[in-house]
C-alpha cells in the first residue's frame, strides 16, 4: 500500500512538473519565432539597402553618360539653321523676295552696337536662307573688283563703291540679349516698304557653344 502511494505521489509530481514546463516551452518557442522574424526582417532590409545602393550607382552612371557640354559637337550654325527653318515656315515662298541680311545688334538704347557674334550670325543666315531657296542679296558687294598687290577684293563697306539703288525688298536682322547661360538671339524678316514683320524666330545660344567656337562678345560700334 505504501509502495502504491509512493508511485502515485511520484506520478503526480511528474505530471505537475510537465504542466510547469509547458508555459516555459511555449515562451521559448515564441521567443525563437520572434528572433527568426527579426533576423528575416534584417535580411530583407539589408537586401533593400543593397538594391537601393545599386540603383543609386546605376543612376550615377547614367548621369555621367548624359550630355556633357565639355564634350558637345554643336555649332552656331546648328542654331542658325533652326532659326532659319522657323523663318521660312511663315514666309511665302511664292513671293518674289530679295533679302538683305544685316549685323545683329545688342538690345540697347541705340541699337547700333554689334560684335563678332552679330556679324557671324548675319553671315550664317545668308547661307541658310540661300540654301532654303530664298533670294539673298549682299549689299556689301562692290560695283567692281578691286585688284591690289595684297589680293583681289569684291567686298567693301565704302558706300561710294556700293550699289546706289535699292536691291533688297526685305531685311533680315535682329537683336542679342545676354543671359547668364548664353545669348538670346531674336531674328526677324521685315518688309522695307511697309516695315511689316513677316517672320520671326528666337533661340538661346549657350555660352559653351560660343566658347568652343572662340567667339568674342566684345562690342564693336
Amino acid at each position: 500500500m505504501k509502495q502504491q502511494t509512493y508511485f502515485l505521489t511520484i506520478l503526480l509530481l511528474t505530471l505537475s512538473g510537465c504542466q510547469l514546463l509547458i508555459p516555459t516551452k511555449i515562451y521559448i518557442e515564441e521567443e525563437r519565432k520572434a528572433q527568426k522574424h527579426s533576423i528575416d526582417m534584417q535580411i530583407k532590409q539589408q537586401a533593400m539597402n543593397e538594391e537601393s545602393e545599386q540603383l543609386d550607382e546605376f543612376s550615377a552612371l547614367q548621369n555621367t553618360r548624359r550630355f556633357n557640354p565639355s564634350q558637345h559637337h554643336l555649332r552656331l550654325a546648328n542654331y542658325v539653321e533652326q532659326m532659319a527653318l522657323d523663318l521660312v515656315d511663315t514666309m511665302n515662298s511664292e513671293q518674289d523676295i530679295n533679302i538683305a541680311v544685316t549685323s545683329f545688334v545688342d538690345f540697347d538704347n541705340n541699337l547700333r552696337t554689334t560684335n563678332q557674334l552679330g556679324n557671324q550670325l548675319a553671315e550664317t543666315f545668308i547661307h541658310q536662307l540661300q540654301k532654303f531657296g530664298y533670294g539673298v542679296v549682299d549689299f556689301k558687294t562692290a560695283n567692281s573688283v578691286s585688284v591690289t598687290t595684297n589680293g583681289d577684293f569684291s567686298f567693301s563697306r565704302d558706300v561710294r563703291v556700293l550699289a546706289n539703288k535699292r536691291i533688297a525688298s526685305h531685311i533680315l536682322s535682329g537683336t542679342m540679349i545676354y543671359r547668364n547661360t548664353g545669348v538670346e538671339v531674336n531674328a526677324r524678316v521685315i518688309d522695307i516698304d511697309s516695315k511689316q514683320v513677316i517672320a520671326t524666330s528666337t533661340k538661346l545660344v549657350p555660352n559653351y557653344v560660343l566658347q568652343s567656337a572662340d567667339i568674342v562678345l566684345s562690342s564693336v560700334r
